[in-house]
């Protein structure tokens, strides 16, 4: 007998739900990756790829670690994970930069996503043997202001996933795999205007490009896609005086994997569900563009977007509100999110989120306080 929790419970029900023929979700190994990691970019709609510079830049787009004011940083999150049914799944996330002159920084971060302890029972009188999945990834990235005003960065990734039950499975095993990132990141000098100052941003980011990654001992086992996703945003921060500061910024994604369109049929011939084409990653990122079922339409439907607000008194005070869309036939993750930061002169910033669903499907992260320090030197 084998006593599960409710986190493999919500796992289970997320494999079914990804490939139902009602919905058409891209599926991927170590998908913690597409969480946000910190509070501050979880409360404008969980973005950061073309926001002003933070301590959790690594996420988001290194390439911003270059337009710090200060030499160096460290920063901690925590984010409960299904919250309203367990207590033990969390997703934290360390990360550190430090800026080598002013055209040059490095920076490295820690991502670990624990799935909770699972109790494991042959028979109901044995003492439980406990499992506990979890995954985590390491990277570091190095970044280069090639002018004023833009810089580039490139980052590597090693990824574990020990998500399998060796207990229950014999043929399972870690999964683990590596990555690169490559990002830029554009923010122009403060432009005057008739009423007030101005800052325009941009970057991208094409995130997690590499081999899959495969649980099974057996040759022919199957093998999951990395998350490569590809991340644009822009920004305007509106400047009315000294002390008063405003920021509009809007971010695109989309899966660089490949959409799940081969046909699977069941004993009498009925269409059930569409699975995802065993090819290799790189053929698989290409393919992402143009192998949705219903076409360009389709295609469209696997953007997310997401609009940040942001209000800024003399950078020590802030407060922020954001939008997240996806579309339901991929995903349906919809949601507000509103959030507060405040910054001392010990240059400790404290960052508050919290996400509020409008979709049929619940966020795990729903009614969940999200909570990140940082320290600037």
């Amino acid at each position: 007998m084998v006593r599960l929790n409710y986190s493999i419970i919500f796992i289970l029900f997320s494999i079914f739900s990804s490939f139902t023929q009602e919905r058409r979700v891209i599926t991927t190994a170590v998908p913690f990756l597409m969480i946000a990691s910190d509070a501050r970019a979880a409360g404008i709609g969980e973005q950061g790829v073309a926001t002003s510079m933070d301590n959790f830049s690594q996420h988001w787009n290194p390439s911003k670690y270059v337009f710090s004011e200060s030499s160096s940083g460290i920063a901690f999150s925590y984010t409960p994970y299904l919250s309203k049914l367990v207590n033990d799944i969390f997703l934290a996330n360390i990360s550190y930069y430090n800026k080598i002159n002013e055209r040059s920084a490095w920076s490295a971060s820690l991502k670990y996503f624990s799935l909770g302890d699972i109790d494991i029972l042959q028979n109901p009188l044995d003492i439980p043997i406990i499992e506990n999945p979890n995954e985590f990834t390491i990277d570091a990235a190095y970044s280069l202001k090639l002018n004023e005003n833009f810089a580039l960065s490139v980052g590597g990734r090693f990824l574990l996933s020990d998500v399998k039950l060796q207990t229950l499975d014999s043929e399972t095993e870690a999964a683990s795999s590596v990555a690169v990132d490559i990002s830029g990141f554009f923010e122009s000098d403060i432009t005057s205007y008739r009423n007030y100052d101005g800052i325009l941003r941009a970057g991208f980011n094409i995130s997690n490009i590499g081999p899959k990654m495969k649980y099974s001992k057996l040759n022919n086992g199957t093998e999951s896609f990395l998350p490569t996703n590809l991340r644009f945003g822009t920004g305007f921060e509106f400047i009315f005086d000294s002390n008063n500061s405003f920021t509009i910024s809007v971010e695109l994604n989309k899966l660089l994997v490949p959409s799940p369109s081969e046909e699977v049929f069941n004993v009498d011939g009925d269409l059930v569900a569409y699975r995802q084409p065993d090819v290799g990653f790189l053929q698989g990122i290409f393919n992402s563009f143009n192998d949705a079922p219903d076409g360009f339409s389709e295609e469209l439907k696997e953007l997310t977007y997401s609009l940040g607000l942001e209000y800024s008194f003399n950078k020590s005070f802030f407060l922020r509100s954001g939008y997240f869309s996806e579309h339901e036939l991929k995903g349906s993750r919809k949601f507000i999110t509103i959030g507060t930061g405040f910054n001392t002169d010990r240059n400790l910033n404290i960052d508050l989120s919290y996400l509020i669903s409008t979709s049929d499907v619940i966020s795990p992260l729903e009614n969940t306080l999200r909570l990140s320090l940082g320290f600037n030197f």
